[in-house]
C-alpha cells in the first residue's frame, strides 16, 4: 500500500506560527524530513516519529534536492506517512514545486500544507505592513540567492514601485544595493534588515539603501535574514505617521 507526503510549511521561527493543519499532520506522521531552518521545538508535535534531518542552506554543505526528491518517493512507496517540513511556505523559495513534480511524475498522493511565509511574518512583527494603500500598491518577493547566479531584473523591481521583499540576499547585499541604485532608486529609500524575524534572538538594522550594506556589517547581520525595501519600512517600530499620510477614511 503506498503511503502519502505532506509538503508543510512550519512558518518563519516562532514555533506558536505553525498552522493547526501542520500540526495535525505531524501528528500522525511515521516520517519528517526537516529543513534547517525549522524551529526544533515544532518537533515536538511528532515524538511517534522518525526525524531526518535534511537542511539546505546557501553556503552550507546541502543535501542535494535530487536525493531529497527521491527518499520522498521511497518512503511513500513504502507505505509510510511522510511530512516534509519546511521553514515558512513550501511554495515560497522553498523548493516545494519541484517536490511536487516528483511526486506527481511518481504517482504518489501528496498533498500541501502552507505556511506563514517570513517575508510577511517577520516584517509584521516590527509593525512594518508590506502593502499600504498610502505608500504603495504592492509587494514582490524576490530572492538574493539563485542556483545559477542569474540576477532579478533589478530595473523592472524599481520600476514597479512596490515593497520590495528579499530572501537569502544578506550574502550578496552589496551587489545588490549596487544594483538598484544604479536602476534609478532613491539613495534615501527606507530599507531594513532583520534577522532571525519573530525568534527572541531577533535583531535589525534601519538605514538608508545607500547605507544598508555597512550597517549590516557594522551590526554583524548574518542569515537567515530578510531585508525590505520601501516607504512602508518608516512604519517600523509604530513610528506615527498618520497625519504625513493623510489617509481617507
Amino acid at each position: 500500500m503506498t503511503g502519502s507526503v505532506f509538503l508543510v510549511g512550519a512558518g518563519p521561527g516562532d514555533p506558536d506560527l505553525i498552522t493547526l493543519k501542520a500540526v495535525n499532520a505531524l501528528k500522525i506522521a511515521d516520517v519528517v524530513l526537516v529543513d534547517d531552518l525549522v524551529n526544533p521545538e515544532i518537533l515536538n508535535h511528532c515524538p511517534q516519529a522518525r526525524i531526518v534531518y535534511v537542511g539546505k542552506r546557501g553556503g552550507c554543505k546541502s543535501t542535494p534536492q535530487d536525493f531529497i526528491n527521491r527518499m520522498l518517493v521511497s518512503m511513500a512507496e513504502k507505505g509510510l506517512k511522510v511530512v516534509r517540513l519546511k521553514g515558512g511556505d513550501p511554495f515560497l523559495f522553498g523548493r516545494g514545486g519541484e517536490e511536487m513534480l516528483a511526486l506527481q511524475t511518481a504517482g504518489i498522493h501528496y498533498e500541501v500544507i502552507s505556511g506563514v511565509t517570513s517575508g510577511i511574518a517577520v516584517p509584521a512583527s516590527l509593525g512594518i505592513p508590506v502593502t499600504h494603500r498610502a505608500l504603495t500598491h504592492g509587494v514582490t518577493f524576490v530572492t538574493g540567492h539563485t542556483q545559477d547566479g542569474e540576477q532579478p531584473n533589478w530595473s523592472a523591481l524599481v520600476d514597479s514601485q512596490t515593497t520590495l521583499v528579499i530572501y537569502m540576499g544578506i550574502k550578496h547585499l552589496p551587489e545588490i544595493v549596487k544594483s538598484l541604485l544604479d536602476a534609478g532608486m532613491s539613495h534615501e529609500m527606507s530599507t531594513i534588515a532583520i534577522q532571525h524575524g519573530t525568534l527572541k534572538t531577533e535583531r535589525h538594522v534601519k538605514a538608508p539603501l545607500s547605507m544598508l550594506p555597512m550597517a549590516v556589517r557594522k551590526e554583524n547581520l548574518g542569515s537567515p535574514a530578510i531585508i525590505v525595501i520601501g516607504e512602508v519600512v518608516r512604519l517600523a517600530n509604530g513610528e506615527r505617521l498618520l497625519a504625513a499620510l493623510n489617509i481617507a477614511a
